[in-house]
């Protein structure tokens, strides 16, 4: 029986004021144990009190090169791609409304092949340096045929991939829409397929010009065991994983963000001419998720696990 029900007969002043009172109430979380799985993410944007420990400035007057180093080269990159990634502003640079932008540009009637797809790849100087906390980055990436942009992570450098790991956030190609959480490590020969996990989520508007928030959580303890990682998009826990041990310590990892184009994984294709950007409206290092630790624990248990690759 309802609370309003048991105070019938009561003034109707009384009524009135629990009236009040009962519909100001918000409707109860769903219980943990019949939690859904995660819905398609939204444009909403979490609210979060962690302060962060590592926060570029995307002012224009500031270079790239003061929080990235580009890594610059075309040599395929281990996957037949067509980019050169240069370190010109042509390619990266911030803008006036404080936005960090990667360019990637396709003019097939360029004089050589080292101008005809241009692109940029970035690696953050700065490390996770944590045992535990989150990555945090709004980001509207390109989406189109022969196109793969990505956020991700990777050991600092000397590393052996994939024995190391790998962790990819977000990453889209051929224009279908759909973001890939990765998580790569072992040895990738025959024994080891069953160690490469991804989870698809379906964003049809993924390159919506206000971004989607994508995040990743963990937390990796001292001796190695245990770690745990969370993978976010607009605050919901697409996917989860045990750190596997012998891979690197998480606080000696870095940040990339890329645009590549062509090559395996876009299945050879070419994209059309033209630019194509990949937008970072903010990216940021916390102390904890949103919601803290708490909350992480709860999302530990309602994420799906990836499949093998």
């Amino acid at each position: 029986m309802s609370f309003k029900h048991s105070l019938e007969g009561l003034l109707d002043r009384g009524k009135a004021e629990l009236k009040n009172f009962t519909e100001s109430r918000h409707a109860p979380s769903i219980p943990q144990s019949s939690r859904p799985a995660p819905p398609i993410p939204t444009s909403s944007k979490p609210s979060s009190s962690s302060q962060p420990y590592w926060q570029p400035n995307f002012h224009s007057s500031i270079p790239v090169s003061q929080y990235f180093q580009h890594e610059c080269g075309q040599h395929g990159w281990g996957n037949n791609e067509a980019q050169n990634y240069t370190e010109a502003t042509a390619n990266s640079f911030h803008t006036s409304d404080h936005k960090l932008v990667l360019r990637a540009v396709v003019n097939s009637s360029a004089p050589t092949n080292e101008t005809k797809y241009t692109s940029a790849r970035l690696i953050s100087h700065q490390k996770l340096g944590r045992q535990r906390g989150c990555l945090v980055a709004t980001l509207s990436p390109p989406c189109a045929s022969g196109v793969w942009p990505a956020f991700w992570l990777l050991p600092s450098q000397p590393f052996t991939w994939p024995n190391d790991g790998e962790v990819d956030i977000m990453e889209t190609w051929n224009g279908d829409c759909v973001n890939h959480s990765c998580l790569h490590w072992g040895h990738y020969n025959g024994e080891d397929w069953n160690k490469h996990r991804v989870k698809e989520t379906q964003m049809p508007n993924i390159g919506q010009p206000q971004g989607h928030i994508y995040a990743f959580a963990w937390q990796h303890p001292e001796n190695g065991q245990g770690g745990q990682a969370v993978w976010y998009i607009d605050g919901q826990p697409v996917m989860k994983a045990s750190i596997p041990e012998g891979t690197r310590r998480m606080e000696d990892w870095k940040i990339i963000i890329n645009v590549a184009m062509a090559g395996n994984v876009c299945q050879g294709r070419l994209p059309a001419n033209g630019e194509y950007h990949l937008v970072i409206h903010e990216l940021k290092l916390c102390e904890e998720p949103a919601g803290g630790w708490h909350a992480f624990e709860r999302d530990w248990n309602a994420a799906p696990e990836g499949h093998p690759m």
